[in-house]
């Protein structure tokens, strides 16, 4: 896959659960391939790694699959809390 002139932009949100901070951090990494990585972090320890690969994705769909995947991966962290509270 070829170096990007301009690589789209990751994406970090942090929430308060409690006491602790969770922290949500996506990046586009673009070696060896293509590809979005997101970190969960609760109270700066690691907790989870996902991983999607974008070698297929046309250049200019990047942001938005980025986007859409981070939003997903804080969506999925949410519906599993709410299920914990109930």
């Amino acid at each position: 896959m070829p170096d990007l002139e301009n690589p789209p932009m990751g994406r970090l949100d942090a929430f308060d659960v409690g006491p602790k901070k969770l922290t949500v951090q996506t990046e586009f990494l673009m070696r060896p391939a293509w590809r979005i990585e997101t970190k969960v972090y609760l109270a700066g320890a690691l907790k989870k790694v996902y991983t999607e690969d974008l070698s297929a994705t046309p250049e200019a769909e990047l942001q938005r699959k980025i986007n859409e995947y981070h939003q997903a991966r804080i969506d999925e962290i949410v519906a599993g809390l709410q299920k914990l509270a109930h």
